[in-house]
């Protein structure tokens, strides 16, 4: 009787670690971040979309621009603005295709292009 407590006991535990809802991953520091540094409106309707794909609709797909943020960075959930602020300065510094680089584009007011 007591390891079918124990057994019920168990599974009622994983259960509750099953049925538990996931913790959100965002980065609400990245964008404001991005904000501080550069003030585009569209940035600020997109939010998560400046870095991820179809424009903010498909989380797990990232961008150029946010795949460039990330290298820059260095680590994940980085909290540090001053880490930010540098990293958002390096992305900056990557290549965008043939356009240039995605601080031409930035500096000029228009986002890097959305992930396909």
């Amino acid at each position: 009787m007591k390891k079918a407590l124990t057994f019920v006991a168990l599974f009622g535990v994983i259960g509750l670690f099953a049925a538990a809802p996931k913790q959100a991953e965002a980065r609400p520091q990245y964008l404001k971040g991005f904000l501080v540094k550069y003030d585009i409106a569209e940035a600020k309707e997109l939010k998560c979309g400046v870095c991820h794909g179809e424009r903010g609709k498909n989380k797990k797909v990232v961008s150029d621009y946010g795949k460039a943020l990330g290298k820059a960075l260095g680590e994940k959930n980085v909290k540090d603005a001053d880490k930010i602020a540098e990293a958002l300065g390096e992305a900056a510094k990557a290549r965008n295709g043939d356009d240039g680089t995605f601080g031409d584009l930035l500096d000029k007011g228009k986002l890097p292009p959305a992930a396909e």
